[in-house]
């Protein structure tokens, strides 16, 4: 990737999935578990079309790629069977071998937020089986598509989405 084209790429990635009946319990309600496969492979997608990162290909290949270190969600409000969801994440903050990337789970119409997830990536060399830096192009990367937040702490974040975001008050009818 050329330094002309990382001033191009955009700094937050969005895609739209369908919540499936396999991933959802008996309430109709997405499986909180779920939720972090719906948005990690989100994320996996958004960074493979827009910054070309294939890390299946880059582990294949090079022998390194990332591994989750940590996960912190926030369930706020319910994604239900068959709704289409709206799932954007943003690198906020990065280092010589980690990323800490913010997803986020909402309505289609993008006003009522559902799910709230901090991950932290780290860049893993699989061969050696330890951590591995990232190279100066990924550092450039990441430089240029690096978007922070105000907040530090996970649940000023939640907060934040809860006061500024809709929240549902509906009670689920069966």
């Amino acid at each position: 990737m050329n330094s002309k084209n990382m001033k191009n790429l955009p700094n937050k990635l969005e895609s739209n999935v369908k919540i499936r009946f396999q991933d959802c319990d008996p309430f109709n309600h997405l499986n909180n578990a779920a939720y972090i496969n719906y948005l990690i492979n989100a994320r996996e997608d958004q960074i493979s079309e827009h910054y070309g990162i294939d890390i299946y290909n880059m582990a294949r290949t090079t022998g390194k790629s990332w591994v989750v270190g940590s996960n912190q969600i926030a369930y706020i409000n319910p994604a239900f069977l068959m709704e289409e969801v709206l799932i954007d994440s943003q690198l906020f903050e990065f280092d010589d071998s980690n990323l800490r990337v913010e997803l986020r789970m909402w309505d289609k119409d993008k006003t009522k937020i559902k799910a709230v997830m901090w991950s932290t990536f780290v860049h893993f060399n699989l061969m050696k089986q330890k951590r591995e830096s990232h190279s100066e192009e990924l550092m450039e990367t990441f430089a240029s598509v690096h978007l922070p937040i105000e907040e530090t702490v996970f649940e000023e974040r939640i907060n934040y989405f809860k006061q500024n975001f809709k929240t549902s008050k509906k009670q689920l009818v069966l």
